[in-house]
């Protein structure tokens, strides 16, 4: 038995996150879709209604809230809320989506890695944990060599820990197998997604039916202590819920 535990990352179905009921009514399908576990992103600026609703949808579903998204503003300037909220509903994963784009550039990346470093120890401090999610931008050389690298290289081992998403690594030019052994030890936090072509176009598709090699990558994550697994499909060619749906029935049939 794999000890790698699947999510739904509710990213996908922001679209139904929009009030208190949609919030619970979507924790409810969730839940009767198979999931046992989420990752809360996309649910927009986080307050104590919010929040309350969230552990309470969480609590009556039996739903695990395994890691969240939050913003580097928020990190910055709201940390103390950060870690309440996050302590609130017992999820010890703190999620950073993105870079901001003022960061995207040689120096930036140096400088982002030790920012974020120094939010990841005040994290640690409150028992917490700062991952951080990629897109395809962090594969961008700067004199050979790619953002991705300065930010494994510079950030701190103890405080900065990583989310890689296997669709973005692939669509920046990177091998998301490869990537896994790379963070070897410094990634509590996967996201799952497919890569595949529509139309003669790249396109996000749900587990199994693009073409990334998912025997290999489970086998990459089992081995390098990855926890969860957070099924993510940010545009879907069908209903969102159906997607999340196809995607974990295709992971069930591999053994997770």
């Amino acid at each position: 038995m794999s000890q790698l535990k699947i999510a739904a990352q509710l990213y996908t179905l922001r679209d139904f996150l929009k009030t208190p009921e949609q919030i619970r009514e979507t924790f409810k399908k969730v839940k009767e879709m198979g999931y046992s576990a989420v990752q809360v992103s996309g649910v927009g600026i986080m307050d104590q209604e919010k929040a309350k609703v969230i552990k309470e949808a969480a609590e009556e579903n039996q739903i695990t809230i395994c890691a969240t998204h939050v913003s580097f503003q928020e990190l910055k300037d709201h940390i103390e809320w950060v870690v309440d909220f996050h302590k609130m509903w017992n999820c010890s994963y703190v999620g950073l989506g993105s870079m901001p784009i003022e960061y995207r550039n040689q120096e930036g990346y140096h400088s982002f890695a030790k920012e974020a470093s120094q939010i990841g120890q005040i994290l640690k401090e409150q028992g917490l944990c700062f991952i951080y999610h990629n897109h395809a931008f962090e594969f961008e050389k700067f004199n050979g060599q790619r953002g991705m690298d300065i930010l494994l290289k510079e950030s701190d081992p103890a405080t900065f820990h990583f989310e890689l998403d296997t669709y973005w690594v692939q669509a920046g030019g990177g091998d998301p197998i490869e990537w896994i052994y790379k963070v070897d030890g410094r990634m509590p936090v996967v996201h799952f997604k497919d890569m595949g072509i529509h139309d003669g176009k790249s396109v996000m598709m749900e587990i199994g039916e693009g073409n990334l090699n998912w025997i290999q990558i489970i086998k990459a994550c089992e081995e390098t202590g990855v926890k969860w697994a957070a099924i993510e499909q940010d545009i879907c060619l069908r209903n969102p819920f159906e997607s999340l749906e196809v995607s974990l029935s295709y992971l069930k049939g591999l053994g997770l």
